[in-house]
Formats: structure tokens, sequence, C-alpha cells
């Protein structure tokens, strides 16, 4: 349904950009030991083979965070833990005609504020989507009755007999 645009990088182009690959944690402990003695960022870079900038930006983190370990939490934690999720989840298989404002509210009593967009992506993400069924005329007696008239005419009174249901 919906597609990013793919663009094809010319071979220049992709050796200007380069790769980068992650620095192992010894290396980064080595670093910020060189470092602490009083090398220069430029004799750590020619010593371990290791661009000035990814030396720089891990002594600086070392200094203002007191790690070097890389940080990989990124963009919004969620608002529902994958327990309240199985929850919701459960609610729904069980009573299928449970809304959405139920859920919020049944998930405001446990204490956490949801939207109902939240919940309602949490069911899709878990394949349940929110479908109404189709509605289906009354039979009335009459209706029967013309039904019957047509099974017995089309098959006769044998053949009807021997079949249960008449569409």
């Amino acid at each position: 349904m919906f597609s990013r645009p793919t663009f094809k990088l010319s071979a220049s182009l992709l050796d200007i950009i380069g790769k980068s690959k992650e620095i192992s944690q010894d290396l980064r402990i080595k670093m910020v030991d060189l470092h602490k003695t009083g090398s220069s960022l430029g004799a750590i870079s020619k010593r371990l083979k290791v661009p000035c900038s990814s030396i720089q930006t891990i002594v600086r983190k070392y200094k203002h965070h007191g790690t070097t370990q890389p940080s990989y939490l990124s963009g919004r934690r969620r608002i529902l833990s994958p327990r309240d999720e199985r929850a919701l989840v459960q609610k729904v298989q069980i009573n299928p005609r449970t809304t959405a404002k139920d859920l919020v509210k049944m998930l405001e009593e446990t204490g956490t504020k949801v939207p109902i967009s939240t919940v309602k992506r949490v069911l899709y993400r878990h394949n349940l989507k929110g479908r109404s069924a189709r509605k289906k005329p009354l039979l009335q007696n009459c209706h029967k009755k013309s039904q019957t008239t047509v099974c017995n005419c089309t098959w006769g009174q044998r053949s009807y007999k021997n079949r249960t249901v008449c569409s």
C-alpha cells in the first residue's frame, strides 16, 4: 500500500559517504585510556587506525556521561507494555464486541492513560480489525413460504424431502 521511494546511489557517491562500522568496546576503552595518558587525538588516530572524529565523540561522551557504551535507545518509548497489549488482545478475543472506548476505560483503571487510536493500533498489529457483520434480511413467514414453494416446484416432492435445507 505505502512504499518508500528507492534511490540508486552511484558508485562515486557511495565512496564519498562510506559505510560506518561499530567500534568495539575494547577499542573504545583503549581510546579513553590513551587520551587520559595525554596522547593527542591525531596520535591515537594513527595508532589505532580510527578517524579522529570518532575518537573525539567517544572521548566527549566519556567525559560527559562517564561511559563508553553506545546508546541505542532512540525514539519514543511505548506507552503500553507487552503485558498490557496481551491483556487487550485477550479481552477482545473473549468478547469481540468490546469497543475501543471500553478498553481505554479498562486501561485507565490500571493507571495508564492511552488514547483510543493507540488501542486500535495495538489491536490492528495483532490482526484484530474493527469490522461489523453484514446485515442479513429478516425472513418472515411469507418469505419462508415462497422459498418452500420454489423448492417444491423445482425439485419435486420426493427430492425436496431428501434435502434438509432449502437455500
